[in-house]
């Protein structure tokens, strides 16, 4: 099935509205919710947890259909350190600062839960990641709940600033890094750079993928790869013409990255709009494979090869 263009030209424009003021007031309460959880516990009281939230509505490119919420816990007085490399941005190492507190990445997690379940009796903490909350309807969404320590980590061959972020301690013994800062500073200036229309242009494509998948064309993705490969677009390409223009260049400029008979194709030189860390490699929840698919199966149902 493939749109016309009259229909393509109708989804865009619902697709690149942000939520309503209704769902807004639902995200927001689910803030609220883990807000009044980490303030009311007793064994969390002056330690000052910062409560934020992250992914996609922190970055208002969050759409209608994928108004779940993801939020962080982080305890900043117990801070960890690490390298990344030049080509790859890999962790090479983890290590405590000189904190001696009794506050242990698992102790943490553990309160944590703790805290949550004073306000929701169906805290689910059996995730690998986050503690997942249950939406209530017509309340607040599916919330997830991360908690995670303050991270610095040191440049490719030690020259620059240090690059904060926040690290999170899974169940299986693992840790991951997130960089939501640079994520929402970088996402602000592309915005800025391409007239708004990066953040309309990665809803358009999350829209695209959550009808491809309900209709089983392509395998589900995270939302988050696709706000990913829309930040790889050239700035002057979702600058070009009308939206459908720009949304039309934004596939053609993917698909030939994922093309691995195109000399331009560089898909090992894409990076998450964080900046830091490469888009494809181990531990990421996606490959180029994915990406290939959704963008010829999105160029397809939208209609622009007739």
């Amino acid at each position: 099935m493939s749109l016309t263009y009259a229909q393509r030209i109708e989804k865009l424009n619902r697709w690149t509205k942000p939520p309503t003021p209704a769902e807004e007031a639902r995200l927001d309460r689910a803030k609220r919710m883990v807000t009044n959880a980490v303030k009311q516990h007793p064994p969390f009281a002056g330690l000052g947890l910062v409560v934020e939230p992250k992914g996609s509505w922190a970055n208002n490119t969050n759409v209608s259909s994928d108004s779940d919420m993801d939020i962080k816990v982080e305890f900043t007085r117990r801070s960890f350190r690490g390298a990344v490399t030049g080509m790859g941005f890999v962790e090479l190492y983890l290590q405590n600062n000189e904190y001696g507190g009794r506050w242990t990445p698992e102790e943490f997690r553990s309160e944590l839960g703790i805290a949550l379940k004073t306000v929701s009796s169906n805290v689910d903490s059996s995730h690998n990641v986050a503690f997942y909350v249950p939406s209530v309807p017509g309340s607040r969404p599916d919330t997830d709940v991360v908690p995670c320590f303050t991270y610095f980590s040191r440049p490719a061959l030690l020259f620059g600033a240090d690059q904060q972020g926040t690290v999170v301690f899974t169940k299986d013994g693992k840790h991951i890094v997130n960089w939501s800062q640079q994520q929402l500073v970088n996402g602000r200036e592309k915005n800025n750079a391409t007239g708004r229309r990066y953040k309309y242009a990665a809803r358009a494509l999350k829209a695209v993928e959550n009808e491809l998948s309900s209709m089983s064309v392509i395998k589900d993705l995270p939302s988050y790869f696709m706000e990913c490969l829309i930040y790889n677009v050239p700035n002057d390409v979702l600058r070009t013409g009308t939206f459908d223009d720009a949304f039309r260049g934004a596939l053609i400029h993917l698909g030939v990255q994922f093309n691995p008979w195109s000399w331009q194709a560089r898909p090992d030189d894409m990076v998450e709009p964080n900046g830091i860390k490469k888009l494809f490699g181990s531990g990421q929840k996606w490959t180029k494979d994915d990406g290939r698919k959704l963008v010829a199966a999105a160029w397809d149902y939208l209609g622009y090869g007739s």
